[in-house]
């Protein structure tokens, strides 16, 4: 059992929080980043923190090992162990911005890369990988797309798979195919910023359509439909981005239905489906004549993995969405795309992405820990969506965050109306450290309870 007297900046270890050496020296980051320790500091004896954690000495010198590895302590002989002074990454942004998947735990992502392209390189024609591809991919490519979809859909033929360089473009080239300019698309109140700025790039408009607690209203799709005969309608169905709601399978067989009533397609833009726990069929599942659905590696598996898979039934929508495609990004990266499919095919891909969903949900644990009371998320995905207290507005709140060293993402980023919501997302996999992490997200808990400086209250 665990000392009661424990220093103040260590918290008690966590059965399910990973390595006991990392967590210490996790939380010995996390009180140097935010002042809980200092520059000269004495830690206490190798054994004594032992004794008190009731853990083995060497998990202790790993602890402190690991911490000197990081910059963070100082050996001054007999004298004992030091807080050292603070290097410049330790006072560098924490960025809570930008959605992308964690680091995992206990999986070697360097060996896991030399392993992929080695086998790449060595059942590949090399001339091949340094060629044009036309066709949406290689044979090979689609298969594995189709593998990467099937606990989606189950068995899939691969030619209605097309691939890729990303989600971004698939969005793009969907707009481009299935819309003219001038062409109305529908989606949330508060979507994915790409969205808009396609659409905006392409002369088409966004409409938004209310949504409530469960997504958009199907109600208010279907009297949307018939008044602007939308071109589209966009929908992030799964751990939406940025509010992380999940429609449930009823409202989802609604919205099939009123797009197959209506005669409208959906661009069903899926990344986060494979992180979430049990989520529903896809939309595409209940009308899958009207739904082409996105789902990209980036969200899953590591941004710099550029590869979406679209499924769309249709050959002659296919053609016309590869047309669509090639006018701004020919293919992906033939290296990139032969990467991904040699992880999907020998099980690499299945590894990594659950090694980041288990990442995430620890990470999830520790936001809700530590903004208690205002933590509202689904405990799995990339992000939180955080409600603000009357005395902030987002934009103040980002601006007062980022004076503190935090990046988080305001609202009206990601308002597709006139109007947004009083809240911010927070991302939790872009700081790589979960020591960086955790201090980010106490400094911000710090800044949400206490009121805006008297001179930043007229801000709007």
């Amino acid at each position: 059992m665990q000392d009661e007297n424990l220093p103040i900046w260590l918290p008690r270890l966590a059965v399910h929080g990973g390595p006991r050496f990392l967590q210490i020296a996790d939380a010995l980051q996390a009180a140097v980043v935010d002042g809980s320790l200092k520059p000269g500091d004495r830690l206490p004896p190798q054994r004594q923190l032992a004794a008190q954690l009731d853990v083995d000495l060497t998990t202790i010198t790993r602890a402190y090992d690991e911490a000197r590895r990081r910059n963070l302590l100082e050996g001054r002989g007999a004298r004992g162990t030091y807080v050292a002074a603070p290097k410049v990454e330790l006072t560098s942004i924490l960025d809570l911005s930008m959605n992308t998947p964690p680091p995992p735990d206990g999986v070697d992502f360097d060996d896991m890369l030399k392993q992929g392209l080695s086998q790449v390189l060595m059942r590949a024609d090399n001339q091949l990988l340094m060629t044009y591809h036309l066709g949406g991919g290689s044979d090979s490519d689609r298969k594995a797309g189709a593998k990467w979809l099937e606990p989606m859909f189950g068995q899939l033929d691969s030619r209605q798979v097309v691939v890729c360089p990303g989600a971004q473009a698939a969005i793009a080239a969907l707009i481009l195919a299935l819309t003219e300019p001038g062409d109305v698309i529908l989606a949330e109140p508060t979507s994915y910023p790409g969205l808009r700025a396609a659409a905006t790039q392409f002369g088409r408009h966004i409409i938004a359509v209310e949504a409530d607690k469960h997504g958009m209203v199907p109600e208010m799709l279907e009297e949307a439909c018939r008044q602007h005969k939308p071109g589209l309608v966009y929908l992030n169905p799964t751990l939406q981005n940025p509010t992380a709601i999940t429609i449930p399978e009823r409202r989802r067989k609604e919205l099939a239905s009123i797009a197959k009533r209506c005669n409208v397609r959906i661009v069903e833009d899926d990344p986060y489906w494979l992180l979430a726990d049990a989520p529903p069929p896809p939309i595409a599942t209940f009308a899958p004549e009207q739904v082409y659905y996105i789902s990209t590696l980036s969200k899953c598996l590591t941004p710099g993995l550029r590869v979406a898979f679209v499924l769309i039934r249709d050959p002659h929508e296919r053609e016309r969405f590869l047309v669509a495609l090639r006018s701004f990004a020919l293919m992906v990266a033939p290296l990139t795309a032969a990467l991904a499919t040699q992880w999907i095919l020998d099980g690499s891909a299945d590894g990594l992405m659950e090694g980041v969903r288990n990442e995430a949900r620890l990470r999830h644990r520790m936001a809700r820990d530590i903004l208690a009371g205002r933590y509202s998320g689904a405990g799995d995905g990339l992000h939180v969506w955080l409600e603000l207290p009357a005395y902030w507005n987002s934009s103040q709140l980002a601006r007062a965050a980022d004076s503190e060293g935090i990046a988080v993402t305001p609202a009206e980023a990601f308002a597709t109306g006139s109007g947004s919501v009083n809240a911010i997302r927070i991302s939790l996999g872009s700081i790589k450290d979960r020591g960086r992490l955790q201090a980010g997200l106490q400094r911000l808990s710090h800044l949400l309870a206490r009121r805006p400086e008297p001179f930043s209250a007229a801000v709007v």
